[in-house]
């Protein structure tokens, strides 16, 4: 049996943007409408916890409310001819729910809480309302699960390790501007041809391999770049 390419595609807010998840960045995004310092910080957490909660409340009743669109559901069929691994920014799990197999959530995980002590104790939530005395098994409160900012990202080095294994990368929906997650492509194969797919104009200087764009949200260019690959795999 031939080994299956491995495909990477590393994935940020304009895939889940086309299932109509509010954005952080864009003009009339959340961080228009709420400052990072106040609700996505541990600073901000320690200060006013029911603010925090309240806030991811609000995101998980969202992506409750949402579906996975055709650029979540064709790197799912991707998986037919090619051995995909998903690294992506999104905290959403539409990725998930679309059917794909292999995904790393760089920044955490909406649908899940972490212990406020222990990094490794992990729980799903049911439903969109985090109970603000919930505890872990170790007795400290509940916190969503998900990376603030000034926190380190605990699975960049696995992410690392995925990037440099990548026969082909994708970049989609993803500016580059947010660190570490943005020098990924820094790790991929200098042989390795990487295909970015926005419609803005992603910041693409740090990628020294062959590069093609293609200017169009995910939902329409993830699935026009599946049959190109297809046709080039056949």
């Amino acid at each position: 049996m031939v080994d299956r390419k491995k495909l990477v595609v590393f994935t940020g807010a304009g895939v889940s943007a086309d299932s109509g998840i509010g954005t952080f960045r864009d003009e009339d995004g959340l961080w228009a409408k709420y400052r990072i310092e106040d609700v996505c910080t541990p600073e901000a957490l320690a200060r006013n916890r029911p603010q925090v909660l309240e806030f991811y409340n609000m995101r998980r009743k969202e992506l409750l409310s949402k579906e996975p669109n055709a650029g979540h559901c064709v790197l799912k069929e991707l998986e037919e001819l090619f051995d995909v691994r998903i690294i992506t920014q999104n905290i959403d799990d539409l990725h998930e729910r679309a059917g794909s197999s292999n995904v790393l959530h760089l920044h955490g995980e909406l649908r899940k809480l972490r212990s406020s002590v222990d990094d490794n104790l992990i729980y799903p939530i049911e439903g969109w309302e985090q109970d603000p005395e919930a505890r872990c098994a170790k007795e400290s409160l509940l916190r969503p699960f998900v990376v603030f900012f000034g926190e380190s990202v605990p699975m960049f080095d696995s992410a690392v390790k995925i990037a440099e294994e990548a026969d082909i990368f994708i970049v989609a929906g993803t500016s580059l501007a947010v660190y570490p997650a943005a020098s990924l492509v820094r790790y991929v194969k200098e042989n390795t041809k990487v295909y970015v797919v926005d419609p803005n104009d992603p910041d693409i200087s740090g990628i020294r391999n062959e590069v093609e764009i293609i200017k169009m949200r995910a939902a329409e260019g993830l699935p026009f770049l599946s049959e190109k690959l297809k046709k080039d795999c056949l």
